[in-house]
């Protein structure tokens, strides 16, 4: 077996209807439902105007300002997928631009999340297709490997394997793991739930704030008199 240049096949995915579900939650709500361990850090920021992503992954790993695997795993990929690079955060060469976009697009690839930069950042946010990346130049890319497709890869401590879950909206990214899918749903919608009463207590005046002196006091914080 080749290790460092590779293409794999992807052995199981997320399911339409999970993608369907996820998409109407905030990815906060969910990052909060997986105990807030897990994310792919700050420097990946959205590309494109505005909207939510979500979708099974297929994933890349890529030389510091090659693309030749993420051209591949575009001829790969399936409608709805959302391509995940780890090209190691690198900015000195882009790994995509407006040309790689628009045959995405006629895909049905769903997104993009690129630990690396991108060019032509005007025309992908007209465009508006998600598109998550570490930052941007105008220097293109090389096509000259080595990479490996559908291996497991890491983005800032967070691991992403094909298949699993792909998630961003205006706080970022985050991977819900293909095996947690159901659960991370459960408890996210069982916060939605808590934060839309919560929100209505608020309107109402009547939200308790109770809990924030309860806190300071067992924390032992000194509070002056009449504060």
């Amino acid at each position: 077996m080749t290790l460092g240049f590779r293409i794999l096949p992807r052995e199981r995915a997320v399911s339409a209807d999970v993608v369907a579900r996820f998409l109407k939650l905030p990815v906060a709500n969910v990052s909060d439902s997986m105990s807030r361990m897990t994310a792919a850090g700050s420097r990946l920021t959205r590309m494109h105007r505005d909207g939510q992503m979500a979708g099974p992954a297929v994933t890349v790993k890529a030389r510091p300002g090659d693309n030749l695997m993420l051209h591949k795993a575009i001829d790969m990929a399936q409608p709805g997928d959302v391509i995940v690079v780890d090209a190691g955060g690198d900015l000195t060469n882009s790994l995509m631009g407006e040309l790689m976009l628009a045959y995405a697009i006629k895909r049905g690839v769903a997104g993009f999340v690129l630990n690396g930069a991108i060019r032509d950042a005007d025309a992908i946010r007209q465009v508006n297709l998600p598109v998550f990346a570490a930052g941007v130049t105008h220097r293109g890319p090389y096509k000259d490997g080595p990479g490996e497709i559908n291996v497991p890869i890491a983005i800032e401590g967070m691991v992403i394997h094909a298949g699993d879950l792909v998630l961003g909206d205006g706080d970022g990214v985050l991977v819900v793991p293909y095996d947690e899918v159901e659960t991370v749903y459960a408890a996210t919608n069982a916060k939605q739930d808590a934060e839309t009463r919560q929100m209505a207590a608020i309107e109402a005046g009547t939200n308790d704030r109770s809990w924030v002196d309860a806190a300071l006091k067992r924390l032992g914080c000194q509070i002056a008199e009449g504060v």
